[in-house]
């Protein structure tokens, strides 16, 4: 049996598109879905084949549309800084509390339903002793633990302003914006990370006085 040229192209059509469907990640995805369009196009124009077609000048803009913004999303998370635009997403869903300063904002084991972005005014964290100031974001980890509680108490140490993010907003935006989504993960991956490096920092003082305590026993 042998198959002619335009045959050819409709069948390498056919293996882009179950190329497709075998993709793991949504670039590679777009591409072949791409080649696919570009394929049938071009095996319907010569046949005749009017509604695959129609069908292919519709999906073809359609991938390139969502390849080119996939790889906007990239490079503009690989170029900004760190946690750049988490207040700026949030800002539109904040409510503003104001505190008083000595106010305890949160006790450690409360439960936690919401995340702070201040806005003015001075918080610490009791237990470590870490500040945040205006634009610092603070109460996340309570998003991710698996009791929903504070892991931390938060003092007012300056009276100021803290804008009150819920926990179902945050949610949304995590599902529904995949820069959101990055950046948060990011400050909790540094948050996480600081908790560690305090750790080894008082396990390293523990040491520091048992050998002192030998040294003296002996």
């Amino acid at each position: 049996m042998t198959f002619d040229w335009i045959e050819i192209i409709g069948y390498c059509g056919t293996a882009a598109t179950i190329a497709t469907y075998s993709m793991k990640t949504i670039v590679p995805l777009r591409v072949a879905g791409i080649v696919s369009s570009f394929l049938f196009i071009a095996y319907a124009s010569i046949n005749g084949i009017w509604p695959m077609l129609a069908t292919e000048l519709v999906i073809l803009p359609l991938n390139c549309l969502r390849l080119y913004q996939i790889l906007r999303l990239m490079a503009q998370i690989k170029g900004a800084p760190d946690g750049a635009y988490l207040a700026e997403w949030l800002e539109p869903f904040t409510r503003t509390r104001q505190h008083k300063a000595g106010e305890t904002v949160f006790h450690r084991g409360d439960a936690a339903s919401y995340m702070l972005m201040v806005q003015a005014g001075r918080y610490r964290l009791a237990e470590t002793g870490k500040e945040f100031g205006p634009g610092s974001l603070v109460g996340e980890i309570g998003f991710v633990s698996h009791d929903h509680s504070r892991t931390m108490t938060l003092l007012c140490v300056e009276a100021g302003t803290a804008g009150e993010v819920s926990y179902s907003d945050i949610k949304q935006l995590y599902f529904q914006n995949p820069k959101f989504g990055y950046f948060f993960l990011q400050l909790l991956g540094s948050h996480l990370v600081d908790k560690l490096q305090d750790a080894r920092g008082e396990l390293v003082v523990i040491k520091g006085h048992a050998a002192v305590e030998k040294i003296a026993a002996e």
